[in-house]
């Protein structure tokens, strides 16, 4: 079990190190002027290594994409009585953002910044928010059947989404925004609490 762990450790380090790699030389030389082989040496690892973590240098800018699906999958399944499906999204939210500042990080202003300059990241930011928003609306219909149908459901994750999205767009521009990521993040959670607010439970 130690042995897992530290092997499990050691890996997300160096998935880490290959994000910050990428997003010093993004920086530094642009997205289209720095190439896999580039990050791969910055990160003091083969290119057959940067792609067991990554697919493509668009991905590694969406690291913890994953880590939030399953997030609101879990605070679906851990659903309470009285919740409605609204409260849960927003504490997965939460959830998310108490073991990680990721949305309010280097990595998440450069991210905003290329899906507006960069055709190819973009796309893969689409594409990612279209399978989360279809992934976690399967879960809230199948939780809230006699509330919610797919479309529905699919609604209102779509809502959550575009403003969590909305407030980071406009907060990750504000001057000294990377100061103080916990105020940043908490910032965004109640812009999308607000956003939500004829959804949520009164009791939230």
């Amino acid at each position: 079990m130690a042995e897992s762990s530290l092997r499990e450790r050691k890996r997300e380090r160096t998935r880490q190190a290959i994000v910050d790699a990428a997003v010093d030389l993004f920086e530094r030389h642009g997205y289209e002027g720095t190439t896999i082989a580039d990050i791969a040496e910055a990160a003091e690892i083969g290119t057959r290594t940067f792609f067991s973590y990554f697919a493509s240098k668009e991905e590694l800018l969406f690291p913890e994409s994953d880590a939030r699906v399953a997030a609101a999958v879990s605070a679906i399944a851990a659903r309470k009585p009285g919740d409605r499906p609204a409260d849960l999204l927003v504490r997965a939210l939460r959830d998310v953002n108490e073991d990680s500042t990721e949305m309010a990080s280097p990595t998440a202003l450069l991210r905003m910044r290329l899906m507006q300059t960069v055709p190819a990241v973009r796309g893969r930011g689409l594409q990612i928010q279209l399978d989360a928003q279809l992934e976690i609306a399967r879960h809230l219909q199948t939780a809230f059947p006699d509330e919610l149908d797919a479309v529905q459901a699919s609604a209102l994750v779509g809502a959550f989404l575009g403003a969590v999205m909305g407030a980071l767009q406009v907060l990750l521009e504000e001057p000294g925004a990377l100061d103080d990521p916990r105020k940043l993040q908490r910032r965004m959670r109640d812009a999308v609490a607000a956003a939500l607010r004829p959804w949520l439970s009164a009791a939230r």
